[in-house]
């Protein structure tokens, strides 16, 4: 089933400004990630028949016209199993039906819900013979933010080797161009995000304790009006690393593992 993207113009720290909807095509078609509402997506929409309506997750920038596409369709509004509450919190409706990874939302032919947590909790992705609608999970330049308290490193970091390892003929993203060569993009972003660890890992291992300082060892760039995203994915790396025991992380102060 090929999916029909629409850009939307919305407040994001993405540096496209914008945010992609998707529909599918046939009965009952799935709308992903309304993010808010313009005469685009409204005219798309209009020409659809749309039996479902379902978020990557429930970011602002994804979730803000949920609420009015539901109304004025009449869809089945779909939510992850468990995050009912934040998703009604979220996007201002309550949903109808909910998924777990593994779910076929009947629309179309079928879309496969994908698990794909680490951008946030409940990630997901949407999977038809045409590709992933993949949200926040992967992007064809740069990298995405997996920030502390919601971003889980170790899930993103499988939640990339799952993509890799489907490889899907194609990922539709959240932000930025349509990515053509999956296994390519998952290992640029596991490279990216690998490297990043192994230097928080050796910003502790030379003297950095403090978040600061290892933020500033770690990135060694100017961090101009992104400062707050960056410690945020340094934390996330933190918490991955003592999880795992290559460190000790208190929440303000890190120190080697071997300083037991």
């Amino acid at each position: 089933m090929p999916w029909t993207r629409v850009d939307l113009e919305v407040a994001t720290r993405a540096p496209t400004g914008r945010t992609a909807a998707y529909l599918g095509d046939g009965p009952d078609a799935l709308l992903i990630d309304p993010a808010t509402r313009t005469d685009a997506l409204d005219a798309t929409v209009a020409d659809a028949s749309v039996g479902h309506i379902a978020v990557t997750h429930h970011h602002p920038d994804h979730v803000g016209a949920v609420t009015h596409y539901a109304h004025e369709t009449d869809a089945t509004v779909w939510a992850r199993r468990g995050r009912t509450a934040s998703f009604e919190a979220a996007a201002g409706v309550a949903p109808d039906r909910t998924f777990a990874g593994g779910t076929t939302i009947p629309a179309g032919d079928g879309v496969t819900v994908l698990d794909l947590p680490g951008h946030a909790p409940e990630h997901v992705g949407f999977e038809t013979a045409a590709g992933v609608v993949s949200g926040d999970t992967a992007v064809a330049e740069g990298s995405v933010v997996v920030g502390a308290p919601e971003g889980d490193m170790r899930a993103y970091l499988t939640s990339l080797r799952r993509l890799h390892a489907r490889d899907p003929p194609r990922l539709y993203p959240g932000h930025g161009p349509t990515i053509a060569d999956t296994r390519t993009t998952c290992a640029r972003l596991l490279d990216h995000r690998l490297d990043r660890e192994r230097r928080v890992r050796t910003a502790v291992a030379d003297g950095a304790s403090m978040l600061d300082e290892i933020l500033d060892a770690a990135y060694e760039k100017d961090l101009t009006g992104v400062r707050d995203l960056a410690r945020a994915t340094v934390v996330a790396h933190l918490e991955k690393l003592a999880v795992e025991g290559a460190l000790h992380w208190e929440g303000e102060r890190a120190t080697p593992a071997d300083d037991d």
